[in-house]
């Protein structure tokens, strides 16, 4: 069975789209830490980012960086923090959060309520800087 990330990947679930290229796309968290919050995936289904070829893998944070720069770019923040957690979904993803300290990177905390139009415009925003 396809996970959510492919769904997405294959249109059956709609996303906000912000960056994509032939192997990889980049969509806004649904349950953003910070607004501009992003989540980076190989349109290839890999559970685990390390289970990955070195050459997508490379290939997949060169496209992060990118979409690292359009984020900063419109939100402002201090730097785009990184992460992997690769457990809630069994598709490797790469978690882009706009930070102004550590603080701003726990995954506890209570997440952010953005409307559709909020989500639209930022997603517009960080489409036209990519």
């Amino acid at each position: 069975m396809a996970t959510i990330f492919t769904r997405i990947v294959q249109g059956e679930i709609p996303c906000y789209k912000v960056a994509e290229d032939n192997n990889f796309l980049a969509f806004f968290d649904i349950n953003p830490l910070a607004k501009g919050h992003t989540l980076v995936i190989p349109k290839k289904e890999t559970d685990y980012i390390f289970d990955m070829e070195d050459s997508d893998l490379a290939e997949m944070m060169v496209f992060a960086k990118k979409v690292a720069h359009a984020i900063k770019a419109v939100v402002p923040c201090t730097k785009i923090g990184v992460t992997v957690i690769g457990l809630e979904v069994p598709h490797a993803h790469i978690h882009l959060v706009p930070i102004d300290s550590i603080y701003d990177m726990e995954f506890s905390k209570s997440k952010l309520k953005l409307s559709p139009i909020e989500f639209e415009s930022l997603q517009q925003k960080i489409t036209a800087a990519f």
